[in-house]
């Protein structure tokens, strides 16, 4: 009883830390930029990191297995997977680029974890045959790693597109040096369109090199998952591969950022190109981690909505 207090008000005290981040973030894109308040907000997200760890250990604690075995507990493990992506570069001492896919995403995903469609999975169950292997550990959280890796870099290819195919856009920049007749004069000068066309490029180029090297991260998770859920299956039922729908729809994610890492290598090609086959990957991988699980059939049929897995 004790543990599952504890893990329910974890829960939500992440999911507070996680609003009130956005709402820090909301109001430095308000506002000219704050700096101890931006801080503030990947502190906040670091505490959220150790709630969220928190509630892992305490449900592996009482579950009495590593808490990856339902939907339940994968989505609280995504969670957690997009706030260590979080806070890695603030660590590093590098500016955060990724704080505005992985906050958004760390809230939604605890958003849907703590809403009542989960309400029947909440509990830890014994858990079937087929997960009673020291493989869980390594497949599943390989995948939910990967996944979250992949969502992020797929996002920021989206906002890639979105910037390049909008006709208009307005960059707003600041010159201490313009005063306020030139400032006035600013969009009959064409200096304003080369500085307007220089930002645009400059947010191009920063959001192709993080999706890149997130979704380079999370190919290579994804990679070491279902090989380890190959070496997994051939223990469990006799066979590496047996075109279960979940394999299926894991090699067809596989193969298309394979193909977004073989188009971003061609440097002759413009950064939309890869961009797109990654927007195409982000739809994807929700079929492959949520929309098979809403079928339940296949050897992953535990892992349905009602009775669910990774």
């Amino acid at each position: 009883m004790i543990f599952l207090t504890l893990e329910h008000i974890l829960t939500h005290i992440s999911f507070s830390i996680v609003s009130i981040v956005i709402t820090i973030h909301l109001i430095t894109l308000l506002v000219d930029e704050i700096v101890k308040l931006y801080d503030s907000s990947e502190k906040a997200m670091i505490a959220t990191f150790f709630c969220i760890t928190g509630l892992l250990v305490t449900r592996w604690i009482y579950s009495g297995h590593f808490p990856l075995s339902n939907l339940y507990e994968s989505l609280i493990f995504l969670s957690w997977s997009f706030s260590i992506i979080h806070i890695v570069p603030y660590f590093k001492k590098q500016k955060n680029d990724l704080s505005i896919i992985t906050a958004p995403s760390a809230l939604f995903t605890q958003g849907f974890t703590t809403s009542g469609l989960l309400t029947e999975v909440h509990q830890s169950a014994i858990l079937v045959p087929a997960l009673q292997s020291e493989w869980l550990i390594m497949h599943v959280s390989m995948m939910v790693l990967g996944y979250a890796a992949l969502i992020c870099g797929s996002l920021l290819s989206v906002a890639l597109l979105v910037i390049t195919f909008r006709k208009d856009i307005n960059i707003f920049y600041k010159n201490n040096h313009l005063g306020n007749e030139s400032f006035s004069n600013v969009f009959g000068n064409t200096s304003f369109f080369s500085a307007k066309n220089y930002y645009k490029s400059q947010s191009i180029q920063q959001l192709d090199h993080w999706s890149y090297r997130v979704i380079s991260i999370g190919f290579i998770f994804l990679t070491i998952g279902i090989l380890s859920g190959a070496v997994w299956a051939n223990e469990a039922w006799g066979s590496y591969w047996n075109w279960d729908p979940k394999e299926i729809w894991a090699f067809i994610t596989w193969t298309v950022f394979a193909i977004y890492l073989h188009t971003r290598t061609n440097r002759k090609l413009p950064p939309a190109n890869s961009a797109i086959v990654a927007s195409i990957g982000f739809l994807i991988i929700w079929i492959c981690y949520f929309g098979v699980n809403l079928l339940g059939i296949g050897l992953h049929s535990y892992g349905s909505f009602t009775l669910t897995s990774n």
